[in-house]
């Protein structure tokens, strides 16, 4: 059972980067999928979340409005569109996996997580 985030970078503000969460060894289908960055000196924080089904998705009021949450089942991946992005965007970016339908943007929540993945934005 392996997540694997993927798709950070440095960009500049305003930017948009789309990071990818990649299962393998268990199918997403049933699986609630969150996302979580923590920024250097700082706690992790819930970003995005969405339901196995797909049909509910929240997000964190600092991102609400520029990061979109999506999944594709049969890539067996779940995606964040993430635009307008500003400096304090800047951390390293986590995909975690729940079993169950419902979605929250708290960590322990989730059963399984991927590595990270770096995102920097330069003003």
């Amino acid at each position: 059972v392996q997540l694997q985030a993927s798709g950070g970078g440095l960009v500049q503000a305003g930017g948009s980067l789309r990071l990818s969460c990649a299962a393998s060894g268990f199918t997403l289908d049933y699986y609630a999928i969150g996302w979580f960055r923590q920024a250097p000196g700082k706690e992790r924080e819930g970003v995005s979340c969405i339901s196995s089904s797909g049909g509910s998705r929240y997000y964190a009021d600092s991102v609400k409005g520029r990061f979109t949450i999506s999944r594709d089942n049969a890539k067996n991946t779940v995606y964040l569109q993430m635009n307008s992005l500003k400096p304090e965007d800047t951390a390293v970016y986590y995909c975690a996996a729940a079993i169950g339908p419902a979605c929250g943007l708290i960590d322990d929540y989730y059963d399984y997580w991927g590595q990270g993945t770096e995102v920097t934005v330069s003003s």
